[in-house]
């Protein structure tokens, strides 16, 4: 028998508006700490300097956390230009300084070629592993990396402000995976000034807004209450780039059991992903096959 998992059984989201300075498992942590969940994980690591929305999904709201993974993300950025540095933002030493600033007809026309469908290589100061280790470990010990580049999707990139010829600040809307760092460093080296990131904050996150989430000291001085429980945002709001397929009574039975289960649809296609609601709650996420859902994750929202 296995071991039962010690908290409380909550499932829902709490978004949380990170501070810098601290990194994304300890925010994962202080939650689980402070709403004395079973089970809590992030959708989508923030670097310890940067700020804004971290999505925390409890419970149930985990088997959700690939959709917002997946979904669009918008950023917040200022560029600095005329500096690179090891681990392309300002943590890091400056190893390179150029003279030359563009002005901003030169900014804006290099950001045409980081839009769309991008080939990104992402910093040597990043989690991708190498040969099973990971690469910040490697740039730590002095060894350089070649790295392979990655798609990004970039839907949106462009200047928001100017405050002066070291700085632009940037917004920037993308699909999974991408390194805002290493957007900053290939358009200095696209401009010929180099140039790294100076500070970065994600203003929102699929459905999750940094304006709605809570500061760690909001989340501290409301550990252990119901108060904190009451921020708690439903299971579902994971599942807000899917379509919405209502179950029968029987279907939905047969989805809690993993089998699939007979569902309403008119507007999916044979084939498409979707999830299965009953009375208004996520029962199952699965395939729409001819008038039933094949579940691939099935919710116990008991």
């Amino acid at each position: 028998m296995g071991r039962k998992r010690k908290g409380r059984a909550i499932s829902g989201w709490l978004v949380v508006d990170k501070p810098a300075g601290i990194t994304s498992t300890a925010v994962v942590n202080k939650v689980r700490w402070a709403l004395q969940a079973q089970k809590a994980g992030h959708a989508g690591t923030l670097d310890p300097a940067a700020t804004g929305v971290l999505a925390i999904a409890l419970g149930e709201a985990t088997k959700t956390v690939p959709y917002i993974t997946d979904a669009l993300k918008c950023y917040r950025f200022m560029v600095r230009l005329g500096q690179a540095t090891t681990t392309d933002d300002a943590e890091g030493e400056i190893i390179s300084s150029r003279e030359q600033r563009p002005d901003d007809a030169q900014i804006a026309d290099a950001l045409s070629a980081f839009r769309g469908e991008i080939q990104q290589v992402p910093p040597q100061f990043s989690a991708v592993k190498v040969d099973g280790e990971r690469a910040y470990d490697i740039a730590r010990a002095g060894d350089e990396m070649d790295l392979a580049a990655r798609p990004l999707w970039v839907e949106k990139l462009e200047i928001i402000a100017r405050p002066d010829p070291d700085h632009v600040e940037l917004e920037m809307v993308c699909g999974k995976g991408g390194y805002v760092r290493a957007i900053a460093r290939d358009l200095g080296v696209a401009l010929g000034c180099l140039g790294h990131v100076a500070w970065l904050r994600r203003t929102w996150s699929g459905p999750f807004d940094a304006g709605d989430g809570l500061s760690m000291d909001q989340i501290e001085a409301m550990a252990h209450s119901p108060e904190l429980d009451s921020h708690l945002r439903p299971l579902e709001e994971g599942l807000a780039d899917l379509p919405e397929l209502p179950a029968t009574p029987e279907g939905a039975a047969r989805l809690r059991n993993g089998n699939p289960g007979m569902v309403i649809s008119a507007s999916v296609e044979y084939g498409d992903e979707a999830w299965a609601s009953y009375q208004g709650r996520a029962v199952a996420v699965g395939i729409y096959k001819a008038g039933e859902l094949h579940p691939s994750r099935v919710f116990n929202q008991e």
